[in-house]
């Protein structure tokens, strides 16, 4: 039963929506984002690092990046780049890329559900990211960047979306990369209280992407309550993260192939024969972009390959084991190719569902890597499973769409 909330958002004003957003800093290079950052002095990039427009800062202590960061903010709503909604709302939104539209509900949500399992997980997280994204939330108070959370369709929640929808937005904009985006802001009493009711219903929900994220904010939170003490009331704003809602209808999963570096000890005819003892494996004369659940295509000396797992190596009532991501690593990667973990192992990369298989095999021919392997997407209804479980997948098992950007709603909760 996630406990949401309406906010007030600091919102990009209509005529900059365009030029406020960003990807998250990850998506560029050093260059890309320094190039973007001095062109544009309201990218969202300068409240996440100054130091990209301001080399000074480097190298100095952190509370000097914090503090120019603060500073940024400061002229970004001093002069109306970012502008602070006046009533709290819940907000509708939708992207649309290509033919895929997506639409969920933007909002808060209590720490607590995250901490007590009514939003279950997938994935493991790594301490350090966790630590220096909570760092970054604790100085800045800017959570800018939601958690993806999937639920099973509510009638209740889909009809107040249509209502909504069919009004004219009051955010419209199309993004540098072609995507559109659309934002409605529920501040009306009646619906508000129905989106919160319909969402105290739920069960649970399900973390679709941003473990990291919703991680870090929950360990924030717990430091700030600690430093609170009795003032605490569990009302206070670090105790929510923002999140974006989504269906599983509405939810896209992409598959995230892998590229392998090297054999290692092996020649191609023993990876071949180590391969036949778990694997029914045929020849294809084409490209090989699994279309089904347990087909798993591999490339190497210029020749696909279709393998499928034989039905004894894995349990299909098992949600974690019987994974093509977890066969893959399970019978492959680590017995044969010898990675043993793909978070550490330099001899692997991971290419997300939006690399055409071409360029898999292009990379292969180059010589860049020795082999690929093609997999078929996760499923929604895979995701729960493993989460129902307590389960944690394989590492780069999910390509999640839709991917936010950044600045397009901020809870600033300082």
């Amino acid at each position: 039963m996630p406990t949401i909330k309406p906010f007030c958002a600091l919102k990009p004003a209509v005529h900059l929506q365009s030029l406020v957003v960003t990807r998250p800093l990850e998506n560029y290079s050093t260059g890309e984002a320094r190039l973007i950052a001095s062109e544009n002095k309201c990218t969202f990039l300068h409240l996440i690092n100054p130091e990209l427009d301001n080399p000074y800062l480097r190298g100095t202590r952190e509370e000097l990046v914090y503090k120019k960061i603060s500073e940024n903010l400061e002229g970004f709503i001093e002069h109306q780049f970012l502008i602070k909604q006046d009533r709290p709302a819940i907000y509708i939104y939708r992207v649309k890329h290509n033919d895929l539209v997506q639409t969920g509900i933007w909002t808060l949500t209590h720490i607590e559900d995250y901490l007590q399992g009514r939003i279950k997980k997938h994935e493991s997280t790594v301490e350090r990211r966790e630590r220096l994204l909570a760092d970054y939330l604790q100085q800045t108070g800017l959570d800018a960047n939601p958690v993806l959370i999937t639920y099973h369709p509510d009638q209740i929640i889909d009809s107040i979306t249509d209502k909504y929808t069919r009004l004219k937005a009051d955010l419209d904009f199309t993004f540098a990369d072609g995507t559109t985006h659309q934002v409605w802001a529920v501040s009306h009493n009646p619906d508000l209280n129905d989106l919160v009711a319909a969402f105290y219903d739920i069960p649970f929900a399900y973390i679709a992407d941003g473990h990291h994220r919703a991680a870090s904010m929950a360990k924030m939170g717990l430091h700030k309550q600690a430093l609170n003490k009795e003032r605490h009331t569990g009302t206070e704003g670090y105790n929510y993260f923002t999140t974006v809602y989504m269906n599983t209808r509405e939810v896209k999963i992409l598959e995230f192939n892998r590229l392998v570096r090297d054999l290692g000890d092996l020649n191609p005819e023993s990876l071949i024969e180590l391969l036949r003892q778990s694997f029914l494996i045929q020849e294809s004369p084409d490209a090989v972009k699994p279309d089904q659940l347990h087909m798993i295509g591999m490339y190497f000396d210029k020749k696909w390959y279709v393998l499928e797992p034989k039905k004894e190596i894995y349990d299909e009532n098992d949600p974690v084991k019987a994974l093509d991501v977890s066969i893959v690593q399970d019978y492959i990667l680590g017995p044969i190719l010898n990675i043993k973990d793909p978070r550490t192992d330099a001899r692997i990369t991971f290419e997300g569902g939006r690399t055409p298989v071409s360029e898999l095999q292009r990379k292969v021919d180059n010589g860049l890597y020795a082999l690929a392997f093609t997999l078929f997407p996760v499923s929604i209804n895979q995701v729960i499973a493993v989460a129902d479980v307590n389960g944690i997948m394989p590492p780069k098992s999910t390509w999640v769409e839709p991917k936010f950007l950044v600045g397009l709603l901020t809870n600033y909760f300082n």
